[in-house]
C-alpha cells in the first residue's frame, strides 16, 4: 500500500518536494535516503529518478525554488501601486504567509544551505541579494528618514533583523507534538504578532537615525553597522 493517499490532489512531482522537505528538516539532507523519500510518497527510491536526478536536485529544486518564489512575490506585492507604505505592509504580510506556510523550508536554509552544489548556491544568494535589495528600497521610501545616504546600512541591517525575527517561526510557532514542542501561539496570533514586530522594528530603525542633540542628523553606521546582503 502507498504511504500517501492515493486521491492525494498535489502532482507527483509536488508531493516528492513536500515529503523531501520535511524529512530533510526533520533528519537533515544526509540522513535521508532516497529511498525513504519515495516510501514517503508510495513509490519506490529509483522511481523518484523520473522526476528528479537525485537528492542533490531534490535539495536545490527546493532552496531556488523558493528563493524564486520569493522574489517574484516580493515584487509583485512591492509594485502594488498603492504607496511605499501599503508595499512594505504587503512585503511584510508575504513574508510572514511564508514563514507560517513554510516551516520546513526556512529550516533547510539555515542548515543546509552548504550542501547545495557552489553553483546552485550561488544562485540561491543571487536571487536572495535581489530580495533583500527589494525590501531595503521599499523600507527607505516607506521611512524618509532612512531614505538619506548615511541611513543606508541602518535601513539594511534592519531588513536582515526582521528576516531573522520572522524566519524564528520554526523554533517559536506551535504546537507540533511530532516534534515535541510545547504549546504556543496559534497561526493567526503568531502571524499578527509577527506583523506588529517588524513594523515596530522599522518604525525604531527609522527613529534612531534622528539625534535630538544633533539635529543635521548623525551617522548611524557606527553604531548600527551594516548586515550583508548574502544574509
Amino acid at each position: 500500500m502507498p504511504n500517501v493517499p492515493a486521491a492525494s490532489a498535489l502532482p507527483r512531482r509536488d508531493q516528492i518536494r513536500k515529503e523531501a522537505a520535511r524529512l530533510f528538516a526533520a533528519r537533515g539532507f544526509l540522513g535521508v535516503g532516497v529511498d525513504e523519500i519515495g516510501k514517503a510518497v508510495g513509490i519506490s527510491g529509483p522511481g523518484l529518478y523520473r522526476h528528479f536526478a537525485g537528492k542533490d536536485a531534490m535539495l536545490a529544486d527546493l532552496l531556488i525554488g523558493i528563493s524564486e518564489r520569493l522574489l517574484e512575490e516580493g515584487r509583485r506585492r512591492a509594485g502594488g501601486g498603492d504607496g511605499p507604505a501599503a508595499a512594505l505592509d504587503a512585503l511584510i504580510s508575504g513574508h510572514v504567509d511564508f514563514a507560517l506556510n513554510d516551516r520546513d523550508l526556512i529550516t533547510l536554509h539555515d542548515r543546509e544551505l552548504l550542501n547545495l552544489k557552489e553553483e546552485d548556491r550561488r544562485t540561491v544568494r543571487r536571487l536572495q541579494r535581489g530580495y533583500v535589495e527589494l525590501w531595503v528600497d521599499v523600507v527607505r521610501q516607506a521611512h524618509p528618514p532612512l531614505a538619506a545616504p548615511a541611513a543606508e546600512p541602518v535601513a539594511r541591517a534592519a531588513v536582515h533583523a526582521v528576516f531573522g525575527l520572522i524566519n524564528s517561526t520554526p523554533h517559536s510557532l506551535g504546537p507540533n507534538p511530532a516534534q515535541g514542542e510545547r504549546a504556543g501561539l496559534q497561526r493567526d496570533g503568531m502571524a499578527a504578532l509577527l506583523h506588529t514586530l517588524a513594523h515596530g522594528a522599522f518604525a525604531a530603525a527609522a527613529e534612531s537615525t534622528a539625534d535630538p542633540a544633533d539635529p543635521a542628523g548623525s551617522d548611524p553606521v557606527g553604531s548600527v553597522g551594516s548586515a550583508s546582503a548574502d544574509s
